[in-house]
């Protein structure tokens, strides 16, 4: 191989380097920015293709240009009326010019620590501006009434703000911080909000409390329908048996008018059958009252006496 072929291919090489470091291929989820000694140079780069810089002299910064997580740290916050809650939330956020962004930030890491102080600060500032039921609730609704709650649900007290109008808030207040930052906030919204350990534990007590004073109402209104019913119960069974006797003393004296009427009505037809029947009744009674070691005393008036002078 002579001196020109080796000078040739050296020549390509050098050619075939210097090509590929000036040109680059922005992703469409990237933004980009070229800078010289550190200092950026040109117009930010936001569409996708392929792009041009000085070869060894410019350097490339990418920057992302889809939306961003910012995720809150978990925070013990008092609010207005002096109640002691942990607060998490999180938002979303975009870099929207990503010249000033480098200027300002640099890069994700020192963004997302600048969003830690811009947005936990207004977090708190919202929180302490108001009361704990307008950080909870977002419309002044009317509960749901049910059957069974329809006497004990509470009426609920209206909220001069609201949940979504303090999230609007902070996400206001944190654009007015973030302006000169290259970003923009997109969403911020509380995810979750709870008691601290020991008020939460009192506000559970207190609903034990309430639950089990609800409870105590149902069952001794319970108690009190049992005993009316009891009461009713026996009520009427003394109705029942009073109406049942009357019917039965009714029936029973219609049955001895009758029978006194049958006997009547037999003894007039047949006086000599009657007195029989007497007599075998006597005699009966003698039989059922005295054996061989019986001795009687009997008046002159006794039934006895009669029937025994008559057999004389």
């Amino acid at each position: 191989m002579n001196r020109k072929a080796i000078t040739l291919i050296i020549i390509a090489a050098v050619a075939m380097l210097l090509l590929s470091n000036s040109i680059y291929v922005l992703d469409e989820t990237k933004q980009a920015i070229v800078t010289q000694f550190g200092k950026p140079v040109g117009e930010p780069r936001t569409q996708p293709g392929l792009n041009y810089k000085v070869p060894f002299l410019h350097k490339v910064q990418f920057f992302e240009k889809r939306y961003l997580e910012w995720d809150g740290d978990r925070n013990q916050v008092p609010t207005k009326d002096k109640k002691f809650i942990f607060v998490d939330t999180y938002a979303r956020w975009e870099i929207t010019n990503p010249l000033q962004f480098f200027i300002r930030l640099r890069d994700e890491r020192s963004a997302q620590s600048r969003l830690d102080d811009i947005l936990d600060g207004e977090t708190r500032n919202a929180i302490a501006s108001n009361d704990l039921l307008d950080l909870v609730r977002s419309t002044n609704r009317d509960p749901e009434i049910t059957e069974d709650f329809m006497e004990e649900i509470e009426v609920l007290e209206d909220i001069s703000v609201g949940r979504a109008a303090i999230e609007k808030i902070v996400l206001e207040k944190a654009n007015e911080r973030t302006s000169d930052l290259g970003v923009r906030v997109l969403d911020f919204r509380f995810k979750r909000m709870n008691y601290v350990d020991e008020v939460r534990d009192r506000v559970y007590d207190r609903m034990i409390s309430e639950r089990n004073r609800i409870a105590d109402q149902f069952r001794s209104e319970g108690q009190g329908e049992a005993l009316k019913i009891q009461g009713n119960k026996e009520k009427d069974l003394a109705l029942i048996q009073s109406e049942a006797f009357r019917d039965a003393e009714e029936i029973r004296g219609l049955a001895d008018a009758e029978a006194t009427s049958i006997y009547a009505s037999a003894y007039n037809r047949n006086r000599q059958a009657v007195d029989l029947y007497k007599f075998l009744r006597s005699m009966e009674s003698f039989e059922k009252s005295m054996d061989e070691n019986t001795s009687l005393i009997l008046t002159t008036d006794s039934e006895f006496f009669r029937y025994l002078k008559k057999l004389n």
